[in-house]
């Protein structure tokens, strides 16, 4: 028998490792194994609520992680600008708005 990595035995491409117990489970088992720890944790009242202020650095710190790959920011706006164009392309008419709507509904339509 070929000799094998773990990787090759068992499909993660994770080298050295093989997937047990709780990481072996799929995702619907896993997640409904954490919504049960969640609501214990809730109902024990140990459970961490964010508050506004939290929730603003938390975002705030992610954001600046996520900024820092230029790549990925380069990608993002290319995407939006192609929607942004999508959206100027469409003719007045189209979105409703505009001299060109405005003289379809004639000149006693209020604006």
């Amino acid at each position: 028998m070929p000799n094998q990595t773990n990787s090759d035995r068992n499909g993660s491409g994770e080298k050295g490792r093989s997937r047990r117990g709780f990481a072996a489970m799929d995702e619907r088992k896993q997640r409904e194994i954490a919504s049960l720890g969640g609501r214990a944790a809730h109902r024990s009242g140990n459970a961490h609520e964010f508050t506004p202020e939290e929730a603003r650095a938390a975002g705030r710190k992610g954001g600046e992680a996520v900024s820092r790959n230029r790549e990925h920011m380069a990608e993002i706006g290319a995407r939006g600008g192609e929607a942004s164009g999508q959206r100027s392309a469409r003719t007045p008419r189209e979105t409703g708005s505009g001299p060109a709507a405005a003289d379809a509904r004639g000149p006693d339509a209020r604006h």
